[in-house]
């Protein structure tokens, strides 16, 4: 059985989006006492395998998705993945900004897919 192109695309870009949530900021929790060099180095350690599952996802969503269509479903997991993140792992409360910048992410689903 072939895993529909979406839930490919969808699946990588999510764990995609984890390891790139961590590289970008989960140093501010860990690293806050090292140098920012040594930061960025364990981040880029970390991207590569943020990279390692992007490529893939916009190469296989490519064959049936607009690049336009792929950037916008990206936005949609970076701010599904983001805000458990920012609350689970970094501490920050629920903000009422979470729901409204969601509900434009869906506006912006809606018009780039209508098509």
């Amino acid at each position: 059985m072939q895993i529909p192109i979406i839930l490919q695309t969808t699946g990588l870009l999510i764990l995609s989006n984890v390891f790139m949530t961590v590289a970008w900021y989960g140093h501010l929790k860990n690293l806050s006492s090292k140098p920012w060099w040594i930061a960025a180095f364990i981040s880029w350690g970390i991207a590569f395998f943020e990279y390692m599952l992007q490529v893939p996802a916009n190469r296989i969503g490519y064959t049936q998705y607009s690049l336009a269509q792929l950037k916008i479903l990206q936005e949609v997991l970076t701010l599904a993945v983001f805000v458990p993140f920012a609350m689970l792992y970094m501490d920050q409360p629920f903000k009422l900004d979470y729901v409204w910048a969601g509900l434009c992410l869906i506006g912006a689903v809606y018009f780039i897919f209508r098509s």
